[in-house]
């Protein structure tokens, strides 16, 4: 079976069991599943929640005001306690971990969006699972995401994910409010997110995290559109991670609308205008059309317009014609530089590299 890549997003009431202290013995089980999936090839990410929780716990649950500042402070504090539990739980197993903490302003900025995920690809490439929280230390209103639920989304797609697993202290979501209605029933696959069933997804159970249901549903409707299959289920079933990845029915379940790849190549057709032209010989335009490969800089003859690193541009053959256009990984002064040279050259003629090609085959929609 082929590698898939998966991010298991992990609430404050599964690390906790809803008590206010980290539940160490769960939570080295949960490491033990996903190890277990690492070893059988799959590429692992874990979005963890708890940093304030951890902070607290740390310092002996200090009485403090709510203010932004203290929740910073507590941030700050549980994130390295939460780090390093991480990595000594997952150094059992023989694996390495790394921190990625984002805010929303990385994310929506392109530039920075990008190099967030060439920093979580090197992980992933490296077999580091990376450790993925909000930089709460940092964040303020206007730039958090606000919850882990739709920062694990935005993982997925920056991991361009094949599932993501949001595990919580409920089984899934129901057709009723399961504490309140016996008859309450589990929803096992979800086609259509609609207002009647936002209606349905209830608050956070054990008042520990920022997320309840209705994160949960929004999470799983961004992911799904960006070609990510998601599940909502209880972090307490024996072997959880591993049943989910290998496609049992457990919890509820959101299928994907598209594939990462055809929801990236509409956007690109459907986006923004392109920012400029990238002309380019007739043996890149064999490579580009008839074998299918990326665009390398030795096939480029000439750069027009004026366009960041992660903005659209045409790419034009010899007779003027567009024949594709794609997501170009260096801006227009870069491939200026670089242009007609090997790839092997990028290094020392710009002091840095963004990878060999100029833009990759699974950024380029052909005309």
């Amino acid at each position: 079976m082929k590698g898939k890549t998966i991010v298991v997003k992990l609430g404050t009431s599964v690390l906790t069991g809803g008590t206010r202290h980290l539940d160490k013995a769960h939570m080295v089980e949960l490491v033990r599943q996903c190890a277990s999936l690492h070893r059988a090839g799959h590429r692992i990410i874990v979005v963890t929640s708890a940093a304030i929780a951890a902070g607290r716990e740390h310092l002996g649950f200090p009485e403090l005001a709510g203010t932004m500042a203290n929740k910073q402070m507590l941030a700050a504090v549980g994130q390295t306690q939460l780090i390093q539990t991480w990595q000594s739980l997952f150094n059992i197993y023989g694996l390495h971990v790394g921190q990625l903490l984002l805010t929303r302003a990385d994310l929506e900025d392109r530039e920075r969006y990008l190099n967030a995920r060439d920093s979580l690809r090197a992980l992933l490439d490296h077999r580091i699972i990376p450790v993925i929280n909000e930089n709460d230390a940092v964040a303020t209103n206007e730039i958090k995401v606000g919850d882990n639920d739709n920062l694990s989304a935005r993982a997925a797609i920056l991991a361009e994910a094949d599932l993501l697993i949001l595990l919580t202290d409920q089984r899934g979501l129901f057709t009723a409010d399961p504490r309140n209605n016996p008859d309450a029933q589990l929803i096992e696959e979800v086609q259509t997110i609609d207002d009647t069933l936002r209606k349905l997804a209830g608050g956070s159970v054990s008042g520990l995290g920022t997320g309840g249901m209705a994160t949960k549903l929004q999470a799983a409707d961004v992911a799904r559109r960006a070609g990510v299959d998601v599940v909502i289920a209880t972090g307490q079933i024996p072997e959880v991670v591993g049943r989910l990845a290998a496609g049992e029915r457990v919890g509820t379940r959101f299928p994907a609308l598209a594939t990462p790849l055809e929801s990236r190549k509409r956007w690109i057709l459907a986006g923004p205008p392109p920012h400029g032209e990238i002309h380019v010989d007739d043996g890149a335009v064999r490579a580009v059309m008839d074998k299918g490969s990326s665009l390398l800089p030795k096939g480029i003859v000439r750069v027009e317009g004026r366009f960041r690193r992660g903005e659209a541009v045409r790419i034009v053959n010899p007779d003027g014609r567009e024949l594709a256009r794609g997501i170009c990984r260096y801006d227009a002064q870069d491939l200026e530089r670089i242009k007609g040279q090997h790839s092997d050259q990028i290094e020392t003629l710009l002091g840095y590299g963004y990878g060999s090609v100029a833009i990759h085959r699974d950024d380029l929609v052909l005309l």
